[in-house]
């Protein structure tokens, strides 16, 4: 079994360092610092620059691994206020010398000032096409963009796969509590899951290697009746109607917990009492899910002892590009509940015309 040591030393640092920028952006972010893609979804300075953060850890760790992420620089190379403005947060968090606490390497591109040229470059380097064969990265800057303008839930996703296989998954929460029977306890937490050597709990604002310990996570095993649904805040993302319907058919009694983001994995695999079970089911049936917004949480959530499939039963499959691969929905939950989840999600489908 590999370890990826170095590679979750090296992950852990990107993640912990691009959640710094965010949450100094937040805190400043003004009008004008906000872009909206081709898709009409929206795009800020903090997720450009938390790209740039991340991508040129991984160069310098890692040259020879591509990168499937979520944003580019075209926009910016048009906008020259923008540009300087991302490029100016990038340096903020990439020129600060290496923690020795944190265990981190000037050979990892800190500690120096980069050229606009080179963040560019950096942002860029998310545009490799994913595939079968090899060792790449998927990064999300910021999963839940319009959760973190809103000062909601966001998270910054890394995970490292190889082969087709998700190995290596890093989620850094800045918003989510540490203490979920605390909601308004202190917050920022940051999940570590390596395949075959389990998922763990960090605070986000405590190095690796002080003195308080991860904790490890594990699912535990709840009755439909005591579970919630954790689903997506937007409507254009899940059919939220037909998990309602999913829910009454299993016996859920708890109202259903909206959040934005992979965050919803991080509450799932710490067995959060506002939640049991994770339901994306698309609202258009042509929707095809991108690698980068499941692959650390999907990791995550099965190394602390759940299921994560499409709505077929079927595991999530990473080495189709850019996008999963021909999958229906994802669906996950405890072991001892997924088959039955799987079955209601499937009845209704069927009732709904969605299934054959």
């Amino acid at each position: 079994m590999v370890v990826y040591a170095a590679e979750q030393a090296v992950a852990i640092a990107a993640v912990r360092r691009a959640c710094t920028l965010t949450t100094a952006v937040f805190n400043n972010l003004v009008k004008g610092e906000t872009l909206v893609k081709g898709d009409k979804s929206p795009v800020t300075v903090a997720d450009l620059s938390a790209q740039a953060v991340v991508n040129t850890i991984l160069l310098h760790a890692f040259p020879s691994d591509p990168i499937v992420g979520e944003e580019d620089a075209a926009d910016l190379r048009e906008n020259k206020v923008l540009c300087a403005r991302v490029i100016e947060l990038a340096n903020e968090v990439l020129s600060v010398p290496p923690s020795e606490l944190a265990e981190e390497k000037a050979s990892w591109g800190l500690g120096e000032h980069r050229s606009e040229g080179e963040v560019l470059q950096a942002i860029d380097r998310g545009n490799y096409e994913g595939g079968r064969a090899g060792r790449m990265w998927t990064l999300d800057p910021i999963d839940g963009t319009k959760g973190f303008l809103r000062g909601g839930q966001y998270a910054v996703c890394l995970a490292l796969i190889n082969d087709g296989r998700v190995e290596l998954g890093v989620i850094g929460c800045p918003n989510l509590p540490l203490d979920p029977a605390i909601p308004d306890g202190p917050a920022g937490a940051l999940f570590v899951a390596t395949r075959g050597r389990g998922a763990f709990q960090y605070p986000l604002s405590t190095v690796v290697g002080s003195k308080i310990p991860p904790v490890s996570l594990r699912m535990p095993s709840l009755p439909f009746e005591n579970l919630s649904f954790l689903e997506s805040v937007e409507k254009a993302h899940a059919a939220l109607d037909t998990n309602a319907k999913i829910a009454q058919l299993l016996g859920v009694k708890c109202e259903p917990v909206r959040m934005d983001s992979q965050a919803k994995y991080a509450a799932l695999a710490r067995g959060d009492s506002s939640g049991g079970v994770y339901l994306r089911l698309p609202a258009n049936t042509e929707y095809r899910e991108k690698i980068w917004d499941h692959a650390p949480g999907s990791l995550l959530v099965e190394e602390a002892g759940g299921i994560i499939s499409d709505a077929f039963g079927k595991p999530l499959d990473f080495g189709a590009g850019r996008f999963l691969g021909k999958h229906y929905g994802v669906v996950g939950a405890g072991k001892e509940i997924h088959q039955k989840l799987l079955e209601g999600v499937q009845q209704i489908l069927k009732e709904e015309g969605k299934l054959a």
